[in-house]
């Protein structure tokens, strides 16, 4: 298991999302503006004073991101209860090299499902709803990149169900649904799959429309994150300017859920709310 960001990727989000340049970074850190281009190239792995001066210059927690930086912290791997009876199907795609994540939320009683992102594998979504007897009733996207959106259009053409994807991602869709077929919803709006209820939680950050998807089954929560939130990382905020705002959405919704509470990425391994209060930078 390895994590979806390296210490480049970690420090680059937050540089960034703060519009800090190299020049503002080498006088907040003390640290070289060649020896800042190496780290940020993933060319070597940081100090430990290099790390904790980092952290302070870009506000990151300095023993979170140590753990995730040169303590080799992964998370637990992803409960039992959460495959079983097929609850959780995931559906891995792949865009350029890079991994994505989808997920069916199968109903085990009715075997109606939902669809959280399109995992930019169309074809085995489709396969994986026909071979294990599954009745769509929709689709809910946390944005609208192509990577998580991917391969809509032959989705709703087998089935024809309401997408659900928050407003502002619109037109980062790459093929726009029907107007009948989509759904925007509003923060804390209900969808039933059965005898499951997900909750829409309004996450803008990652994208202006940002949603994640929250759900419990006999007590036990679990929540749909796409880029909102990696295990020891967050996605990059798209634009930059909504960093403030996407830090926002990660610990007042996100990481204000139940400590249990698994959280399902788009890439990346599944985590739990308590780890990322103990291992995010970001938290």
């Amino acid at each position: 298991m390895t994590l979806e960001d390296e210490f480049c990727d970690i420090i680059k989000k937050a540089r960034f999302g703060q519009a800090k340049g190299l020049a503002e970074m080498v006088d907040l850190s003390g640290i070289p503006q060649s020896d800042l281009e190496e780290l940020e190239k993933g060319h070597r792995p940081p100090t430990k004073a290099e790390l904790h001066s980092l952290s302070q210059a870009l506000h990151l927690r300095f023993h979170a991101l140590l753990s995730v930086s040169l303590e080799g912290w992964v998370p637990q791997p992803q409960p039992a209860w959460t495959t079983e009876n097929h609850l959780v199907l995931t559906v891995k795609g792949d865009i350029g090299g890079y991994e994505v994540k989808g997920y069916l939320l199968c109903d085990p009683n009715t075997k109606q499902a939902l669809m959280i992102d399109t995992g930019y594998n169309a074809p085995a979504m489709l396969s994986a709803i026909h071979d294990h007897g599954l009745t769509l009733v929709g689709v809910c996207l946390t944005h609208g990149h192509t990577d998580h959106a991917g391969g809509l259009d032959q989705i709703l053409a087998a089935h024809p169900v309401p997408v659900y994807l928050g407003n502002g991602d619109f037109d980062l869709l790459p093929w726009k649904p029907p107007a009948a077929s989509l759904k925007i919803p509003t923060d804390h709006h209900m969808i039933a799959a059965g005898e499951l209820t997900v909750e829409c939680l309004s996450t803008p950050g990652h994208t202006p429309g940002g949603y994640c998807f929250l759900t419990s089954r006999k007590g036990q929560g679990l929540c749909f994150v796409g880029d909102t939130l990696f295990a020891g990382s967050v996605g990059r905020s798209n634009p930059a300017s909504l960093y403030d705002t996407h830090l926002h959405s990660v610990r007042q919704t996100v990481l204000k859920l139940p400590n249990e509470t698994v959280l399902f990425p788009g890439h990346g391994p599944a985590t739990s709310v308590e780890e990322e209060h103990k291992h995010n930078p970001f938290a």
